[in-house]
């Protein structure tokens, strides 16, 4: 049975669980980023180790979101099939290499793309009103995608979700696809890096952020699904624009 002081250590991350996976489910990004942050950033964790936890939190997370999704019919299954198998070559591929690739020389570049894409879909938001109209790039973004995710402890959704709604996609039919997909990078990914580095004890903190990540994953649904497009389009690239600009002046040694 859990402690008083246990409790207290773990509720914060109970929070933070809660709210990446609310906005996860909501806009289609955020909780790698989110907690990716926070485990290297605040705790320390080593970033193969702390991908991997995210991605093994994530694999719970993204199950039950992509339920919901398909439940709340936010899903497209043709785009579903053409994002599958490149987004798990590409993550399968990332999670494995993670270990001889320094993701820190290409993060900045990376970072700078997501930024301008999050200024390009906020300003798309606030002026334009949106166009809907069938991606045609996908499998490529999948690929890449997938191979990001699973270097950088996030960045499926920014990649794929960003860029889909860049090409005039639906927005909640692009956000309940691209979460249902992540479920099965997310599982890949996992599988990968524990073939690759074992089963690592979860900590306190990874706990926390299964907790509040499972209890918030059926509310990200529904708010995709009442959300208009344009408030999509505009919360997506302020929360894009916002996150991968501190991760890039974190990135360069600015913060």
């Amino acid at each position: 049975m859990m402690n008083a002081d246990t409790l207290a250590e773990i509720l914060p991350y109970i929070g933070v669980g809660f709210i990446a996976q609310a906005i996860d489910g909501a806009l289609g990004m955020a909780f790698g980023v989110i907690t990716n942050t926070l485990l290297v950033g605040v705790l320390g964790v080593a970033p193969a180790q702390a991908s991997a936890r995210v991605h093994i939190v994530e694999t719970f997370t993204t199950a039950i979101s992509g339920i919901s999704h398909a439940l709340h019919r936010n899903v497209d299954l043709k785009l579903f099939l053409r994002l599958l198998i490149p987004g798990v070559i590409g993550g399968a591929a990332g999670a494995y290499l993670l270990s001889n690739i320094d993701g820190s020389v290409v993060k900045p570049f990376v970072l700078g793309y997501l930024t301008l894409v999050g200024l390009w879909l906020l300003y798309r938001g606030l002026f334009y009103p949106p166009k809907m109209k069938p991606a045609k790039v996908v499998e490529p973004l999948g690929l890449a995608g997938g191979f990001l995710d699973a270097v950088g402890g996030g960045g499926w959704g920014p990649v794929v979700t960003s860029n889909l709604l860049v090409q005039g996609a639906e927005p909640r039919k692009v956000i309940g696809t691209v979460n249902s997909v992540e479920f099965f990078l997310t599982l890949t990914i996992s599988i990968t890096f524990i073939s690759q580095l074992g089963i690592a004890d979860f900590a306190l903190a990874t706990i926390g952020l299964l907790i509040g990540g499972v209890i918030a994953a059926p509310f990200g649904a529904i708010m995709a699904k009442r959300l208009q497009p344009k408030t999509i389009l505009t919360a997506v690239g302020v929360v894009l624009t916002l996150t991968s600009v501190y991760s890039l002046c974190k990135a360069l040694g600015w913060v």
